[in-house]
């Protein structure tokens, strides 16, 4: 089974990158749209790469193979 450590290793990274975000965003009339922009930036690109991930280690359809004709199984 594979780990679930890149996930949470990804989580950390996003939400310190929020964080940041958060905190570092220079005052101004439009500070409260640039938070939040980039805070539902990363967290909506976080989601789709979550789950991309997740569906390459547990697919819903698996891959069949069958032999060339001529060959025995």
């Amino acid at each position: 089974m594979a780990s679930l450590f890149p996930i949470f290793l990804v989580l950390a990274i996003t939400l310190g990158l929020m964080s940041a975000s958060f905190l570092f965003v220079r005052k101004g009339p439009n500070q409260a749209v640039i938070r939040t922009s980039l805070m539902l930036t990363f967290a909506v690109c976080y989601l789709t790469w979550m789950v991309t991930y997740l569906a390459q280690l547990h697919p819903l359809m698996v891959p069949t193979f069958s032999a060339p004709p001529g060959h025995a199984a």
